[in-house]
């Protein structure tokens, strides 16, 4: 089968055996996988010697399922999230904790973003937001955009940053009031933003250096409020800032727990609802529900679709800056 990888800079498609079935896993047939830029460029610059296969988000169909899968049957449709399970490939053998099924009402383009839904719900959820509270997202693209689409759905009060117009003109037209590309202008509606006591929470999906950022997103805070770092931002900042307001500086790994545990992830072996409300696997799902429901769009987002056999040219939008890419999705097989 066909996968994406990267060496030594260098984006390209390369064969790979299709992988075997462990019990609990299932072997799904990929229609669509998802770019996430920010990971995947990280990745791809600092290639070297030894190919690394790209991809965690992806969309297929179940074509069989191992030993002691229940709930799920070929001809499925499943959203597929993490690596190294679920990459760019064509065919994905993956743990059942690590997917969840699509309703035939969800266009599975949009499902393919479910491993970028689960990291930004985990967001969310790591800054242990209330009913009525308030939420900053600094940089829309496609991480943040979702974040934001999010929190509104969940009825928090929700504002967006972003330095590029397009990007803040994209989560106004999702319908949320409060976007803006100056940070002085949402410093001028904070008050309204928050109720006027500053936000509770800023959710920082920038990367690069952080600490004039960090500081800055300090200022926007109420006392003991929370940052939230999502994206790959350096995180020197100011103590004096932090003991101010005896500011929570936090930070969001991936998708929720479970990830990085071979016993949860390899072994297929679900926590414990009453121990560990939301999962990584959990966390797809909610992505998947928000779809269906239609509290959250990714549709808008999706502003490029290339053939799986064509990826080079989909990681060089991203490498060159073009205009108005957000998300880009391969297509494959039939689907391409």
């Amino acid at each position: 089968m066909k996968a994406v990888a990267a060496q030594n800079g260098r984006v390209f498609v390369t064969e790979l055996d299709i992988p075997g079935l462990l019990p609990g896993h299932i072997l799904v047939r990929t229609e669509y996988s998802a770019i996430s830029p920010g990971t995947e460029m990280t990745m791809m610059r600092n290639s070297g010697d030894t190919p690394i296969i790209l991809g965690y988000n992806a969309v297929g169909i179940v074509e069989r399922t191992g030993e002691g899968v229940e709930g799920l049957k070929a001809g499925d449709r499943v959203a597929c999230y993490g690596a190294p399970y679920v990459r760019h490939a064509e065919y994905l053998a993956v743990p059942a904790n690590l997917t969840a099924k699509v309703p035939d009402h969800v266009d599975p383009r949009e499902a393919a973003y479910s491993g970028l839904g689960a990291v930004a719900i985990h967001a969310l959820r790591t800054a242990q937001l209330q009913f009525g509270e308030s939420v900053v997202v600094v940089g829309l693209g496609i991480l943040g955009n979702l974040i934001a689409q999010i929190a509104n759905a969940a009825a928090f009060r929700t504002a967006g940053l972003d330095l590029q117009q397009e990007r803040a003109v994209k989560l106004k037209e999702a319908g949320i009031r409060h976007v803006y590309a100056d940070p002085a202008e949402l410093e001028g509606n904070l008050a309204d933003v928050t109720g006027g006591s500053g936000a509770d929470a800023v959710l920082l999906c920038a990367g690069g250096p952080g600490e004039a950022l960090i500081n800055r997103a300090m200022e926007w805070l109420r006392d003991r409020g929370k940052i939230v770092i999502v994206g790959d931002l350096a995180t020197a900042f100011s103590r004096n800032a932090m003991f101010a307001k005896e500011v929570q500086v936090l930070i969001s790994r991936a998708g929720g727990p479970g990830r990085y545990d071979p016993g949860y992830e390899r072994d297929n072996r679900d926590y414990p609802i009453g121990y560990v409300r939301w999962t990584e696997g959990r966390n797809v799902g909610e992505f998947v529900r928000l779809l269906a429901e239609k509290r959250i769009s990714v549709a808008p987002l999706i502003t490029h679709e290339v053939p799986f056999e064509r990826a080079p040219e989909a990681y060089d939008l991203y490498r060159q800056g073009a205009s108005g890419v957000i998300g880009t999705l391969l297509r494959h097989g039939a689907s391409s």
